[in-house]
């Protein structure tokens, strides 16, 4: 795309000027928990960009790790790891993608978007590919590693039911065949059922998790807008969860008003199924919380017309007050634009007790925040299926001292031996987190 050498001036203008505009006025541990302090809108003429520039990991440096606990590499030299599973045998699967190519310009504020995603390490071509990682004896260095699948289309969540392996592209989730063990699969998948992508596709992240019985599938679909400024036409499906039959090949919607969501997990105690929400930018450093919650069948969790329960948006348009009405407050807040991406409940037995059953959690990092925040990977116990008590850092040290992203936390997963494994998609590393006394 050609863009006027005016253009270029004004949009780098305009980047500079968000470097300047407001800032927090609270700290950011206000925005957690059940009842996040919630202070009014701050709507500036530029919003605050204020992005980590992604550098990658000097040789010998790597994340800090809490008391208690020890991070080493479990895999580098991947390319954007964003996602990972783990198969039954203990295999490691690691979703490689970055976004789809944009198929329809955005103007000067999409070439904006474009430079900020470059800043932040991402934007560039997708390796579309997942990585088997094999470490039989469990000593966190695998022996194995290989292209399992390849030729996707910006592949993010995954689940296997029985021999049925489930992969969700961005515009499309697909089955392929699966035997035990298998290192690779060459034959080609089957579509299940399409996905929301198009030509703008904003957030193009799409997640994937079987029921318990395997008999449907839940997929995430982030919304194609910051506030519904494109038009909720162009939301169909999206800002959701979608409940798929795979044998029927449906679809319907399970759950909307969700902003972006990205993990999902079933809490082990309740069995419910939880999700981490990316909410909305551009009304100030202060707001909104990202947060994960349970989903309840039907539910309707405010997006775009409010947040965080009844607080309304007011650059929506129209207002839908009966929606307002009915939209669920969140179990839990995770801090205002810390992108908080990965979730996994904690159901292994190497780590101490008073993990069990809690939440790992993801935080990619902010753009739309000064101080910064997120950019680590946090805890949040739980008691009796329910968020209870103050979240906890698990990994930090991703931001170094002059502000460059030297990693940033994606997706989380529990390994065969306990072991917290983490995607860094800027240090382009999977770690592994195991007690410091291991």
């Amino acid at each position: 795309m050609h863009i006027p050498k005016i253009v270029l001036l004004f949009g780098t203008a305009l980047l500079a000027l968000a470097g300047c505009s407001e800032t927090a006025k609270l700290p950011v541990e206000s925005g957690y928990g059940p009842r996040p302090v919630l202070p009014e809108p701050n709507r500036t003429l530029v919003p605050t960009v204020n992005i980590a520039p992604a550098k990658g990991w000097p040789d010998g440096v790597k994340p800090h790790a809490a008391p208690g606990f020890h991070v080493e590499a479990f895999a580098s030299g991947l390319d954007h790891p964003r996602w990972i599973y783990v198969l039954p045998n203990g295999d490691v699967l690691v979703a490689e993608a970055d976004a789809p190519p944009k198929q329809q310009s955005q103007g000067l504020r999409g070439w904006i978007a474009s430079k900020i995603m470059a800043r932040a390490g991402s934007g560039g071509p997708s390796a579309n590919r997942i990585t088997l990682l094999r470490d039989r004896d469990g000593d966190g260095k695998p022996e194995l590693r290989t292209a399992f699948l390849e030729n996707l289309n910006s592949p993010f969540g995954m689940a296997l039911v029985g021999n049925d392996f489930y992969v969700a592209n961005t515009d499309a989730l697909l089955r392929f065949r699966y035997e035990r063990d298998a290192i690779r699969i060459t034959e080609p998948g089957s579509k299940v059922v399409d996905l929301p992508a198009g030509p703008i596709n904003h957030h193009w992240t799409k997640n994937v998790i079987a029921s318990k019985d395997g008999k449907r599938l839940y997929v995430t679909s982030g919304s194609n807008s910051n506030v519904a400024e494109n038009g909720m036409e162009a939301e169909e499906n999206r800002a959701a969860i979608l409940e798929v039959d795979p044998q029927a090949r449906t679809m319907r919607l399970f759950a909307s008003g969700l902003r972006n969501p990205n993990g999902l997990a079933w809490q082990p105690d309740s069995g419910a199924l939880w999700t981490t929400v990316n909410e909305r930018d551009e009304i100030g450093s202060d707001l909104v919380p990202d947060y994960m919650t349970s989903v309840r069948d039907g539910g309707f969790y405010g997006w775009p017309y409010s947040y965080f329960g009844q607080h309304v948006d007011a650059r929506v348009t129209p207002p839908r007050p009966e929606w307002v009405e009915r939209a669920i407050v969140p179990d839990y807040a995770l801090g205002a634009h810390t992108s908080s991406l990965g979730l996994a409940f904690y159901e292994g037995e190497l780590l101490p007790q008073r993990y069990a059953g809690g939440a790992f959690i993801g935080q990619h990092g902010s753009w739309n925040r000064k101080p910064r925040s997120g950019y680590k990977v946090i805890f949040v116990p739980f008691r009796d299926g329910v968020p209870e008590g103050e979240a906890e850092d698990i990994l930090t040290g991703f931001v170094n001292q002059s502000g460059d992203a030297l990693g940033r936390p994606v997706g989380v997963a529990v390994d065969k031996t306990g072991a917290l494994l983490v995607a860094d998609d800027v240090g382009n590393v999977v770690w592994r987190v195991t007690p410091s006394d291991r």
